[in-house]
Formats: C-alpha cells, sequence, structure tokens
C-alpha cells in the first residue's frame, strides 16, 4: 500500500489517533466541545426560522400555514433521516458526515434566500434538514460514547449548543433582516455557518472512552448492545417514542409560532428592557427562550444521571403543561408572555438530552448514533402537528393550541414515572440476566 493510501483515513476518515493510544480524558472533553460549537452553527436553522416568517409573508404572500410547512418538512428530514446518518457515523466516523452536513446547511439557506417560489422553500427546507440531521445525530452520538460515565450531562451540553446556540445570532439576524431584508440574511448566516461546521469537522474523530472511565453506577443500564432492528421489536422502545412525540409537540408549536403568536396579542415590537437591553418584545422573547432551552439540557441532563431519568421526566414534563397553561391564561400581558415562554422552553428543552441517554441506558452504547437517531426521528413526528396549530389558532385563538400542548405534556409525565419506568426496568433486568438480546 502506499503512502497516499495510508495517511488517507488520518487525513479525512474516522480517526488521526493511532489505534493502541488511549485518548486522555481532556481529549474527549475537547471533542465534545467541538460538537457544541458544531451544534450552534445549526441552531438557527430550526429557532431562527421564526424571523423570518414575516418578512417572508410580507413580501410573497404565501400564507403562513404554506409557509410554516416549510418548518414541517425541514424538522421531518432533520429527525427521520437521522438513523441512516448514525448508522454513517458508526461506520466511517463522524467527520465525513460532519463535513457533508455543513455544505448542505450553506447551500440550503443560500437557496433561501433565492426563494421565488413555495416550492423552491420546500426544496430549501428539505436540503436544510439533511444537513442539520447530519450533524445533529453525530454531534450527541459522539457524546453518548465519550462519556458513559455522564451521559445524561454530555448529551445535554450537546443539546444546549442546539437549544442555546441561536441566542447569540438572534438579535443580529433580527437587526439585518430589519436592515439588509431577509434575503441577504439568509445568504450571509448559511455562508457563516457552513464554513464554521466544515472547519471543525476536520478535528472530529471516533470516540474512544479513556482508560479507566466506566458507565455511570446511578442508573439504570443495560450491558447488551441493541442494533436498531432489535431495538424497534421491542415495547419499551416504542412506548418511549410515544412519550418524544407527545412533549416534543407543545415545544415545537411554540418554536414556530411564538412569533405569529405575539404579533396577533400586538406586542411583537413593544420595546423591552432587561438588564439594561433595550429590544422589541419578541427579540428579547426569543433570546431568553433560547437561553432557557439550552441551559435546562445539560441541567436537566446532570440531575437524570442523578435521581434517573423517569423522576426527571415527571417533574419536567408537568411543568412544561403548567408553563402552557400558564401562556395560556396570563399570555397576554407583556412581561407574562415572557416569563411563562420562558418557563415553556425551560421545561421543554431537556428531552433532547434526557431521551438520547436513556436509549443508550437501554439499548446500549456499540450503536448509540443509530439507535438515538431512531428515537430523534419522533421529533419528527411531532413536527406535523406545527401546521395543525396555526390551523386550529384561525383567528388568534390560541387558546385550544396550549390547551392540547399542556394536557399531551403532562399525560406524558405521568406515563413516563408510572407506565416507562417499570417496563424499561424489566427490559434491562431481563436482558442482563440472559446476556443477550434474543
Amino acid at each position: 500500500m502506499n503512502r497516499s493510501a495510508q495517511s488517507a483515513p488520518a487525513a479525512f476518515g474516522a480517526t488521526a489517533r493511532p489505534v493502541d493510544e488511549a485518548p486522555s480524558n481532556a481529549y474527549r472533553w475537547g471533542q465534545l466541545v467541538m460538537g457544541i460549537v458544531c451544534m450552534a452553527m445549526i441552531a438557527n436553522l430550526q429557532y431562527g426560522w421564526t424571523l423570518f416568517v414575516a418578512p417572508m409573508e410580507s413580501k410573497n404572500h404565501w400564507g403562513l400555514t404554506a409557509i410554516q410547512f416549510a418548518f414541517s418538512i425541514f424538522v421531518v428530514v432533520e429527525t427521520w433521516l437521522v438513523p441512516v446518518e448514525g448508522w454513517l457515523v458508526d461506520k466511517f466516523g463522524p467527520r465525513p458526515v460532519i463535513a457533508g452536513g455543513a455544505i448542505l446547511v450553506a447551500l440550503a439557506w443560500v437557496l433561501n434566500s433565492y426563494a421565488t417560489s413555495i416550492t423552491a422553500l420546500y426544496v430549501a427546507a428539505a436540503i436544510a434538514g439533511l444537513g442539520a440531521g447530519a450533524v445533529y445525530g453525530t454531534c450527541v452520538g459522539n457524546a453518548l460514547k465519550w462519556f458513559p460515565d455522564r451521559r445524561g450531562l454530555a448529551a445535554g451540553l450537546t443539546a444546549a449548543g442546539f437549544g442555546a446556540g441561536s441566542a447569540l445570532t438572534v438579535i443580529p439576524i433580527a437587526n439585518m433582516i430589519q436592515s439588509s431584508g431577509y434575503e441577504h440574511t439568509f445568504f450571509f448566516f448559511g455562508i457563516v455557518q457552513g464554513i464554521v461546521i466544515f472547519a471543525i469537522s476536520m478535528f472530529m474523530t471516533r470516540p474512544r472512552v479513556p482508560k479507566g472511565v466506566v458507565a455511570a453506577t446511578r442508573v439504570v443500564s443495560t450491558k447488551v448492545d441493541y442494533t436498531v432492528g432489535q431495538m424497534m421489536r421491542t415495547p419499551t422502545f416504542w412506548v418511549t417514542y410515544v412519550l418524544f412525540v407527545a412533549v416534543a409537540a407543545g415545544g415545537l408549536m411554540a418554536t414556530a409560532q411564538i412569533g405569529p403568536i405575539a404579533k396577533d396579542y400586538g406586542f411583537a415590537k413593544m420595546p423591552m428592557s432587561v438588564l439594561g437591553f433595550t429590544l422589541p418584545l419578541l427579540t428579547m422573547t426569543l433570546a431568553i427562550d433560547n437561553l432557557a432551552n439550552g441551559f435546562t439540557r445539560p441541567l436537566c441532563g446532570f440531575i437524570s444521571d442523578r435521581i434517573g431519568r423517569e423522576n426527571t421526566m415527571l417533574l419536567v414534563f408537568i411543568g412544561e403543561g403548567l408553563a402552557l397553561l400558564g401562556l395560556m391564561k396570563y399570555g397576554h400581558d407583556p412581561v407574562m408572555f415572557m416569563v411563562f415562554a420562558a418557563l415553556t422552553f425551560l421545561c421543554w428543552g431537556e428531552i433532547y438530552s434526557i431521551f438520547p441517554a436513556l436509549v443508550a441506558d437501554t439499548f446500549g452504547a456499540k450503536n448509540a448514533a443509530a439507535n438515538a437517531g431512531t428515537m430523534y426521528t419522533a421529533k419528527g413526528t411531532a413536527s406535523l402537528l406545527v401546521p395543525l396549530s396555526a390551523y386550529i389558532a384561525t383567528k388568534g385563538n390560541w387558546d385550544r393550541v396550549f390547551l392540547f400542548s399542556a394536557a399531551i405534556s403532562i399525560v406524558a409525565g405521568l406515563m413516563a414515572k408510572f407506565v416507562l419506568q417499570p417496563m424499561r426496568h424489566r427490559t434491562i433486568d431481563k436482558v442482563n440476566e440472559r446476556g443477550s438480546v434474543e
């Protein structure tokens, strides 16, 4: 074999480290940080979307429901193809998958900047979803593998990059849309985000746990590795999937519709001052929501490492339901709107740390990227309810949306504790005793 062939994997493949060299603890934290930055770079594809909806509707008159369908396309593609992308990561390593995602992310927003038809917007949404899914699935899967001792925290920190990553860019994006138009904003941020992700991807390597690191002892976990097919044949997987869909639906509705809701309530552009900063209420709300959304992921991941996944789910899912009810009852007051919107995101964003950790606990770490990616498709399923929320809220009647979202979230919290917990523990005990899936 020639020298160039030998060096090819190190240049663009799975790992540049010698096979017999165990990584240091600092090295795995470095890999985690790079994954967090990549996640922050794709955050605007979802959490910055609401800023573009009204300007696109004002210029093109496509209709809010039609425009929000692009959001659903993005989320569906981002989530439903993650199992395939996870399989690619498990087989070829993170570097090529993240690099490909970077190119697609940049391309999607550039296409958005030139879109003159709703069809073009839908095509760009699909490309954005494919790119974001490649980055998201890879970074979360890597975190689960690098940190068997702190899965909840690692997955939470990684997911926080996606949840809070847009907080620093919400204001620049809103200002650029105001000054230069939404088309220029799509183009500029698309290019910047793509370049940053691509550059970081060159330094990502296959997860290899440092010597002496063992799985956490405070959570119930399996000793057997499931394939995706084996996992999907278990009732435990499907109960978990349904709970993910239920809780994700309410948060996604709020994520996509927070702009139209504030506009219907008549205070989207109202100046609000917080900690010396004065911004339009919608812009301020989005910045605070994204911080809350990001903060809760490592926090609840850390808590779930200590008190258990289902116990944490019980507390925060019921909390989300109560926050949505508060938004319904008190949200017509500008200050209360900001408070309860933030509480909703604080009790919602943790699903992206708890569920991946729970999947790795239940079905093993070997195929964690593909398995967690398969569970992540629940977010895509939940996104199908987003256009429905715009429809049932015709003429600004958002109460029905809040009631629906709150009810399913509270029920999901109770089911997590009293249905999923005993079922999952029985599944793990049974397979650990047998020593194999079948």
